[in-house]
């Protein structure tokens, strides 16, 4: 019954203020210590048992007062410092949510339908189920058994078991780590979702890597706005494990670049936002890794038009050069049918001074120096800092900066290496392999980063391993414990999956679109860059650049060319000859 008047209270205008007591208890019943890893696990699941009442949205909030004529004008239609619910106090992230839902009754529903909050994703061009709740990776492996690390990064609060569904309690999306425009708002890396609240317990640091200090809840939630590149940058810079680490084209130089890194994001260029491109349509973004749209032109930008994915032609058209030389830019427009606009223009990735992870050997991990771990910092980026290169919970890395992509054909689909599918051992087993046929009208030549990876599998099943790293106090985490035997039979145990017992290690390969840090058009890439012996483009099948020498098939073209036309020649060489000694009659 008090959930009942819960959402009765939170519905009624008159009371919202007042109502703050109890949705404090109610939505952290015994939090012993709100923010921290055992305070978020005691966060409960609340699913509200009555619909707000009808009309709630509509009604107007106490304690606001409206703009008149003498005031200044504001960008947004309301000003949420003026909400008197929004003053709180609050004492967890659910209770701010809670808040939100009072006027905007529907976000939480539509958060958790979009691939954010599910983690899940069924891939229509293969059957796959894909997301992070079900893949393996080659970055940190897996988030199953390793939820409280890797969800820190949810869209929401104390999703702790991806075996199960993400919660389904709306208060339970955090409309802040998107919203949030006071710039103090963060999550734990280690809580699950949650944002570090006082007392911050000593040595806690947040998803970005960064001193964790108490949240003002108060401040963030009448900040709200529309989402910055400091929203989507403190998950979307940062996965892998630190900057940059794993797409290798999103980085926190992103956060304000120069403009020779990003013209689209610079100040000094067209200072876009994320949702710039990655356009929203009821808390879905456009963009997927998944299934990328290469092909489409500028169609995606019309009324009505699909909008789950975001295309460079969307806006530029695939007829986007026009130049001082009209038979040059009718060239270059001639390209847009097999060469991605990514391929020109991002001539290399990790530029702006932080570097990105190219590869990562797991079965070096868990060595020792007189018993403890330690790590070894062996590469130093240009802006100055150093990097590991060697840590005993993970293993040796290797990095780069200004990384020239791996190119490939690409029709944007990604078929993905499962759970339980068998490899071959004696192969770099490909964890997303790149479909799309050398020409094919759906497919273009695309920028990739390549993650060399060298990671767990079973030596009798011939699958790949689920690898529990993260559970401090457990006996069995590998981060903890150093004991790949009891982090692989842990993992495996927890998906509820068969291991035999005996473990290697196999190469593997995984591949992430390349399509930030578009460089300014005077630093595309020119005619020589591919049209060259050993050019970039040298390795890809299916063309034929000129001035890179010919290729196999254009040997074998040629050899039969030669063939042919010594063959003519003969039989002509032979018709004039005959003629001279025989009888016509």
């Amino acid at each position: 019954m008090r959930q009942t008047a819960l959402w009765r209270s939170i519905a009624c205008a008159a009371g919202l203020a007042m109502a703050q007591p109890a949705l404090a208890q109610e939505l952290a019943p015994g939090a012993s210590a709100p923010g921290t890893a055992s305070g978020a696990a005691q966060i409960a699941e609340t699913p509200a048992t009555e619909t707000p009442a009808s009309g709630a949205q509509s009604r107007p909030v106490s304690g606001g007062t409206p703009a008149g004529p003498n005031d200044p004008v504001k960008a947004l239609t309301a000003d949420h410092a003026k909400f008197a619910i929004l003053k709180g106090p609050f004492a967890s992230g659910p209770e701010v949510t809670a808040a939100c839902l009072s006027c905007h009754t529907e976000a939480g529903n539509q958060v958790m339908h979009s691939v954010h909050w599910s983690w899940d994703y069924q891939n229509p061009a293969t059957g796959q189920q894909l997301g992070k709740a079900h893949e393996l990776n080659a970055f940190c492996g897996n988030v199953a058994s390793n939820e409280v690390r890797c969800t820190s990064c949810h869209a929401g609060y104390g999703w702790d078991d991806v075996r199960q569904p993400a919660p389904q309690d709306p208060t339970r999306v955090d409309c802040l780590v998107c919203h949030d425009t006071s710039g103090q708002y963060t999550k734990l890396d280690n809580a699950a979702g949650h944002p570090p609240l006082d007392p911050v317990k000593e040595g806690a640091k947040t998803i970005t890597g960064a001193k964790a200090t108490a949240v003002d809840l108060v401040r963030a939630a009448m900040s709200v706005g529309a989402p910055t590149r400091q929203n989507c940058g403190s998950c979307h810079f940062y996965g892998g494990g630190g900057d940059n680490v794993k797409h290798g084209d999103l980085s926190s130089v992103l956060f304000d670049p120069p403009r020779a890194v990003d013209v689209h994001m610079s100040k000094d260029g067209a200072n876009f936002t994320c949702e710039a491109c990655h356009v929203s349509d009821k808390h879905v973004l456009a963009g997927s890794r998944y299934n990328t749209d290469v092909a489409k032109a500028h169609e995606a930008m019309q009324p009505g038009a699909d909008r789950t994915t975001a295309n460079c032609t969307s806006c530029h058209t695939d007829a986007p050069h026009k130049g001082p030389n009209p038979l040059i830019a009718m060239k270059l427009n001639d390209h847009t049918d097999r060469v991605a606009c990514q391929t020109c223009h991002i001539p290399e990735f990790a530029r702006g001074g932080v570097a990105t992870k190219t590869a990562w050997d797991w079965s070096t991990a868990g060595k020792t120096r007189d018993g403890k771990a330690y790590a070894e910092e062996g590469f130093t980026q240009s802006d100055g800092k150093h990097l590991h290169t060697y840590l005993t919970i993970k293993g040796d890395f290797e990095w780069g900066e200004n990384v020239v992509p791996y190119y490939a054909w690409s029709n944007g689909v990604m078929r993905y290496t499962l759970p339980e599918e068998e490899i071959d051992p004696g192969q770099v087993v490909e964890i997303n392999s790149i479909d799309g046929s050398p020409g094919a009208p759906d497919a273009r030549i695309f920028p990739f980063k390549q993650m060399i990876g060298r990671q767990a599998y079973d030596l009798e099943r011939n699958v790949l391993l689920f690898n529990h790293v993260y559970g401090p106090g457990d006996g069995s985490a590998l981060w903890s414990y150093y004991d790949w035997e009891k982090s692989l039979k842990a993992g495996m145990d927890y998906v509820g999956l068969e291991y035999s017992g005996t473990f290697g290690f196999v190469d593997t390969h995984m591949y992430w679109p390349i399509t930030h840090m578009v460089a300014p058009k005077e630093d595309a890439l020119n005619c020589e860059s591919c049209h060259a012996p050993n050019g970039r483009m040298a390795n890809i099948a299916g063309i034929y650049v000129p001035g890179a020498g010919i290729g196999i098939g254009g040997q074998l073209g040629l050899v039969i060319f030669l063939m042919a036309a010594m063959g003519a020649a003969g039989h002509g060489a032979l018709r004039v000859f005959g003629r001279k000694g025989g009888h016509h009659g």
